[in-house]
């Protein structure tokens, strides 16, 4: 277990403060908000604080509306809108400084057996371990700033090996597509809850990004204005997040200083395990 991976744990364990309430804390470092993937957990762990042990994320949906502050807690207030026969449905409010910063609405199902097909792997994408690391390439890259440079190198809780390099090699418009391969920093506990949040997480990792490869260009541009604005994921299966997933992504259209994306995350053996989907603004500054 990573340091960084055990901090990560750590911060998804919330605080109970009171009936349908709960604080969360974020790690201190050298960045301007909280990640939105920290959000979208945290805030999917205290929804299922209130859910009967039996039924599991199938479904959830955010707004993000104010950039986290990493300096303060945050505070997630739960909604328990519906306990049905097999779904249950919950509303979480994420509160900072007296505002709404995000919210999410999950819904819980129990285990059904029905109908089944999936979208397979795709064809002829190398495995991970002859690739490079998203810090290798990064440093490599001649485009990109110190500070961010300085943000991938710190230890982190998962790693990241993009199978598409050219990203990071030119500022040609490329087809808006890319192929990454992801994994977690250690041992994940043998617990379906905690496993659905450190997905949920890590789906929140470059998806973005995405959506400005069409237009050559890259979030960390100065004059561009980058923030999520929403995201969707939908979990397909269960799986222990034991080893490399594949996070396949493509963004179908930017437009209205918003870039739209889609990601579907495989495990090795070719099992669909989620599907996600996010807007977020891609603003050119004056």
């Amino acid at each position: 277990m990573t340091a960084a991976m055990d901090e990560l744990l750590d911060i998804l364990d919330l605080e109970k403060l009171e009936h349908n309430l709960y604080r969360g804390r974020s790690p201190q470092v050298e960045w301007q908000r909280v990640f939105g993937g920290q959000t979208i957990a945290q805030a999917l762990v205290a929804a299922q604080r209130t859910v009967e042990p039996d039924r599991h994320v199938h479904s959830l949906h955010g707004y993000f509306m104010r950039p986290g502050d990493i300096k303060v807690p945050i505070i997630y207030e739960v909604d328990r809108i519906r306990d049905g026969g097999s779904f249950t449905t919950r509303r979480v409010l994420a509160i900072q400084h007296g505002q709404a910063i995000f919210s999410l609405e999950a819904s819980f199902q129990v285990d059904e057996k029905g109908l089944e097909h999936q979208f397979s792997l795709p064809d002829d994408v190398p495995p991970p371990e002859g690739l490079q690391t998203q810090r290798q390439l990064l440093e490599k890259a001649e485009h990109v700033p110190a500070a961010i440079r300085r943000f991938w190198a710190r230890e982190r809780p998962l790693e990241l090996r993009p199978v598409n390099l050219e990203h990071y090699e030119s500022r040609d418009k490329l087809p808006p597509r890319q192929n990454v391969w992801i994994r977690l920093a250690g041992p994940v506990p043998d617990d379906r809850a905690l496993q659905s949040v450190l997905l949920a997480y890590l789906s929140d990792m470059t998806l973005l990004d995405t959506s400005t490869f069409a237009h050559g260009r890259a979030l960390f541009d100065p004059d561009i204005q980058a923030a999520s604005l929403d995201h969707s994921m939908w979990f397909h299966r269960q799986h222990p997040l034991d080893g490399w997933l594949l996070y396949v992504q493509d963004s179908p259209s930017s437009s209205g200083s918003r870039g739209f994306s889609r990601g579907t995350l495989y495990a090795r053996d070719g099992t669909l395990i989620a599907s996600v989907a996010q807007e977020g603004l891609i603003r050119l500054r004056r």
